[in-house]
């Protein structure tokens, strides 16, 4: 699903985040650490390879809805965005802090006029955040920042499964509507 909201590109895909051929950025659904791990910050670091972690390690730690930015070393992107998003059932405010991790995310990207950003569905694994719950709050976020976005014009949500990725295209046709 791709939509033009006043020249700004908004797509869900089914795909791999470290694969995201033609996009300035992608980003991390990382650990306070910036460690390599499981799941999309192992993905993502065994795709740059080493020198990301090294990068990471004097950038770390980062707080929960914090973002912040490196090189993205052999991955087809310029940069990658570290995120830390919340914790479902452990972190007070869950929604607040994912969104923060979006808004944060984005503001990274436009600090360094990043045109183009892919985006996983952060805190959705191991962290335990619904997944159509956290849809909605990215979206939401996303569609809010839009009227100050002055680089950014294409934002693509990656996801793993197609069930994900029918959950994310349903959270948008609704925010959308509203």
């Amino acid at each position: 699903m791709k939509v033009d909201i006043n020249g700004m590109i908004i797509e869900c895909v089914k795909g791999d985040i470290a694969s995201q051929q033609g996009f300035d950025a992608i980003v991390n659904a990382a650990n306070g650490e910036l460690r390599p791990g499981g799941g999309v910050a192992g993905i993502i670091h065994r795709a740059a390879g080493a020198a990301l972690y090294e990068e990471c390690r004097s950038l770390a730690p980062i707080k929960i809805g914090e973002a912040v930015i490196t090189g993205g070393y052999d991955l087809p992107n310029r940069f990658v965005i570290h995120t830390l998003g919340p914790r479902f059932k452990v972190d007070d405010n869950p929604a607040e802090k994912l969104a923060d991790s979006y808004r944060n995310s984005v503001k990274r990207a436009e600090e360094n006029k990043i045109r183009s950003i892919a985006f996983p569905a952060i805190s959705t694994g191991i962290f335990g955040y619904p997944m159509e719950e956290a849809a909605h709050v990215a979206f939401t976020t996303i569609l809010k920042s839009i009227p100050k976005l002055r680089s950014i014009k294409h934002i693509r949500f990656v996801l793993y499964s197609n069930q994900d990725l029918r959950i994310h295209e349903d959270a948008l046709k609704a925010r959308l509507k509203k």
